[in-house]
């Protein structure tokens, strides 16, 4: 079993110092995903668990998110 991770370690190794424009791909496609998961992160999806209002009580606001989200909000009594 080790020596079949060691033989697919070497084989990837291998491919990936040969390459040539795989390279520049591989670098375009960790820049997006540094884009995406860190820099629009910060923009679009706000840390609502940190909030005041949420508190300790983070497992309890969860629950009550996704019921009221998977019902619909006008179905559930205001709380």
């Amino acid at each position: 079993m080790k020596r079949t991770a060691v033989n697919i370690w070497r084989f990837y190794l291998e491919g990936f110092r040969s390459m040539t424009l795989g390279r520049t791909l591989w670098l375009i496609i960790l820049v997006k995903l540094f884009i995406m998961f860190f820099i629009l992160r910060l923009f679009f999806f706000p840390r609502f668990l940190n909030t005041p209002v949420v508190g300790d009580d983070k497992e309890g606001y969860v629950s009550n998110e996704l019921i009221h989200r998977s019902l619909g909000s006008d179905l559930l009594p205001s709380q």
